[in-house]
C-alpha cells in the first residue's frame, strides 16, 4: 500500500472522517435543461439569457429538505454553486444586481443554504467561478485591457471576500474556471492569504492557476491551466479517480453520464456504480484515502430529481450498516483483491466489501499476515468461522444468496494493523518480478511443456 508523503492538520481532519460530499449545481441555466454551460456551448444570446436568468424564481427551493436529504443519505458535507461561468449570483451581492436577491426570487439563496446545512449538523462548501462569460476584460486579460481587467479582477476578490465575511464559519471553498487566465493574472496567491485571515481553518481547492513565479516554468506558461501542483489544499480531479500523493484529495463526480446541472433526458448511472466510486475512493490513496463528491443537479423550480434522491437514500442506508468501512478509514487494499472487490482499513480492521458475490460458503484471503481475532459478516452481523494458516485466511459459513442488494461487506479484525506479504503489496504489473520467476519455477518448472520439464 502506498504512503503519502504529508500529514493532514487536525483543522482538516473532518473532510478525511467524511469521505462523502455533497455537490450541487443550481442556477438560472437549469431552466434549459441541457447543462449548466448550455450559454456557452451554445453561444446563446447574452442579453436574452440574461432576461431569463433574471425572471427565473424557483417557488420549490426548500434547503432545510435539502439538507436532510443529504443527512439522511451518509452525506458528510456540501458544496454550492455560488455563482457559475455564467455570472449570475445566487447571494446578495453589493458588486452586482445579477442575482438572486435583486432579481425576480428576491432571495439570499446562499444565506438560506449555509444556515440550513450547517443546522443539519453538515460541513458548509461554496464554489465559486473565476471566469464570467459576461464580461469581455476576463478574456482579453491584462495585456489587452489592463483597465479592464483591473475591474474584474477586483470584482472577483471583492466576492469572495464578500462570501467568507457575511455568511459564517465556511468549511471548503472550491474554485472554478480559471481558463485563459493564470495565478499571476488573477492574484490567486494573495488572495488565498485574504480569505485564510478571515477563515483560518477553511479547505481551499486546487484551481487556482498555475504560477509562474511561484512554481516556474513551463511550456505552456501556464495560461488556462486550471489546477496547480502546489497551490491549494486538496486536488479534484474530475470524472476520473486520480490519487494525489501530496495533499488530500476528492473525486468530483456527476450521479448521471456527464453533465453537473439538471438536465432533461440525462441517463442515469445505477446506484452500484456510485457507491463503488465511494468506495474507490476511500480505497485509494495510502493511509489518508480519498473524498468523492457526487453531484447533483436540482431541477429549476429547487426541487432534486426523484432519480437522483432514490439513488442517494440508496446508498444512505447501505452506509447505515456499513458506515465504519468507509467514514474515517485509512485508505486499504492491504492484499490483492480485485478478484472479489474493495478492501479498506480502519485501525486493526480490515473491511472486505464484495462486489461479486459468487454464493460459494468459503472465501479465501491471501497473503495477509497479521494474526487475526474475528471474522464478521457485518452486513448480517453474523460471525463467522475462520482459519488462518500462516498468510492464507479461509473463512467459512457465507450464505450462498448476497445478504443485501448492494456489496455485502466482511469486517477482519486482527491483532494489529493488517499488514500484508510481498505478494499483497506488489501486484500484476508491479514489484520486483524475480517473485514472480520463483514462484513458476518452485511450483511447476522452466520449461513451455504442460508439466514444466524441460525436454
Amino acid at each position: 500500500m502506498k504512503t503519502t508523503g504529508f500529514t493532514v492538520p487536525d483543522k482538516w481532519k473532518w473532510f478525511t472522517e467524511s469521505r462523502y460530499g455533497m455537490f450541487i449545481h443550481w442556477g438560472p441555466y437549469a431552466q434549459y435543461g441541457r447543462g449548466e454551460q448550455v450559454l456557452f456551448r451554445e453561444h446563446l444570446d447574452q442579453s436574452e439569457y440574461a432576461q431569463k436568468a433574471c425572471s427565473w424564481n424557483p417557488e420549490h427551493y426548500d434547503p432545510e429538505l435539502w439538507a436532510d436529504t443529504a443527512k439522511k443519505a451518509g452525506f458528510k458535507y456540501a458544496c454550492l454553486t455560488t455563482r457559475h461561468h455564467d455570472g449570475y449570483c445566487l447571494w446578495d451581492s453589493a458588486y452586482t444586481d445579477y442575482s438572486s436577491a435583486k432579481q425576480a426570487p428576491k432571495r439570499d439563496f446562499v444565506r438560506e443554504y449555509v444556515d440550513a446545512f450547517r443546522k443539519a449538523g453538515l460541513r458548509v462548501g461554496l464554489y465559486y467561478s473565476w471566469i464570467d462569460w459576461r464580461l469581455p476584460a476576463y478574456f482579453d486579460g491584462p495585456d489587452k485591457d489592463p483597465e479592464g481587467w483591473e475591474k474584474v479582477r477586483t470584482y472577483l476578490h471583492n466576492q469572495v471576500k464578500e462570501l467568507l465575511t457575511n455568511y459564517g464559519r465556511i468549511d471548503y471553498f472550491f474554485f472554478d474556471g480559471v481558463w485563459p487566465r493564470n495565478a499571476d493574472d488573477l492574484q490567486s496567491v494573495e488572495l488565498v492569504e485574504m480569505m485564510r485571515e478571515l477563515q483560518p481553518d477553511i479547505m481551499i481547492n486546487n484551481r487556482l492557476g498555475y504560477s509562474q513565479v511561484r512554481e516556474g516554468y513551463r511550456a505552456d506558461g501556464g495560461a488556462g491551466a486550471g489546477d496547480s501542483d502546489t497551490l491549494g489544499d486538496f486536488g479534484t480531479p474530475e470524472h476520473l479517480i486520480s490519487v494525489d500523493q501530496n495533499r488530500l484529495w476528492e473525486s468530483c463526480q456527476v450521479a448521471t453520464w456527464r453533465l453537473w446541472s439538471h438536465v432533461f433526458g440525462e441517463r442515469w448511472r445505477p446506484t452500484d456504480y456510485l457507491l463503488d466510486l465511494l468506495i474507490e475512493c476511500a480505497e485509494k490513496g495510502g493511509e489518508h484515502g480519498g473524498n468523492l463528491i457526487l453531484n447533483v443537479g436540482p431541477m429549476a423550480d429547487g426541487q432534486f430529481p426523484p432519480e437522483f434522491v432514490q439513488r442517494a437514500m440508496e446508498i444512505g442506508r447501505w452506509l447505515e450498516v456499513h458506515g465504519e468501512a468507509v467514514y474515517g478509514s485509512d485508505g486499504g487494499s492491504v492484499t490483492e483483491f480485485i478478484t472479489r472487490g474493495r478492501q479498506t482499513t480502519r485501525g486493526n480492521n480490515l473491511y472486505l466489501i464484495i462486489r461479486f458475490w459468487d454464493g460459494r460458503p468459503v472465501m479465501r484471503l491471501a497473503d495477509l499476515t497479521t494474526p487475526v481475532k474475528s471474522v464478521t459478516l457485518l452486513t448480517t452481523g453474523q460471525d463467522l468461522e475462520f482459519e488462518q494458516n500462516g498468510e492464507e485466511l479461509i473463512i467459512k459459513g457465507l450464505p450462498s444468496e448476497p445478504p443485501t442488494k448492494l456489496f455485502p461487506v466482511i469486517r477482519v479484525e486482527c491483532e494489529s494493523k493488517p499488514i500484508a506479504n510481498q505478494w499483497g503489496r506488489e501486484r500484476l504489473w508491479e514489484g520486483d518480478p524475480s517473485r514472480v520467476a520463483a514462484w513458476a519455477r518452485e511450483q511447476r518448472g522452466t520449461s513451455v511443456f504442460a508439466d514444466g520439464i524441460e525436454r
